[in-house]
């Protein structure tokens, strides 16, 4: 686990996040870019995997319109996906990796890709939230 952590956390310092959190013991790391609207992402190493996860928003109604629109986003989001939490209120974006195989462009597209949807995607978020 070691190796990933380090092999990870060289990644987020080469794309220039910011470290606010980290715990090697457990394998996550804790970062944020708020000129780009990320702020608490959460990167959890469980080997095999690389898990990134960033709340986005709570919903207050759980109507079933609100799930499909959120599915119905999901098609335009490049890397990753909106995945709701066991409570079916916590509306996170959500991306996995391979360990053994990730590369700085990988976790970097995923990154992207959150940023993207943040940024053009605001306004409906803003109002899927209001629900």
């Amino acid at each position: 686990m070691n190796d990933y952590f380090s092999k990870v956390k060289d990644f987020i310092l080469d794309l220039s996040f910011t470290i606010t959190h980290e715990d090697e013991e457990n394998g996550v790391i804790v970062i944020e870019n708020e000129s780009e609207g990320i702020k608490n992402l959460v990167l959890a190493l469980a080997d095999p995997l690389l898990i990134v996860e960033q709340f986005i928003f709570e919903l207050e109604d759980t109507h079933p319109d609100i799930y499909r629109k959120l599915l119905q986003k999901n098609r335009d989001i490049i890397h990753g996906a909106f995945v709701v939490d066991e409570s079916g209120h916590r509306v996170i974006f959500r991306n996995t990796h391979e360990l053994e195989n990730l590369d700085l462009n990988e976790l970097q597209a995923t990154l992207n890709s959150l940023e993207l949807l943040l940024s053009e995607y605001s306004e409906e978020i803003i109002e899927l939230s209001k629900s």
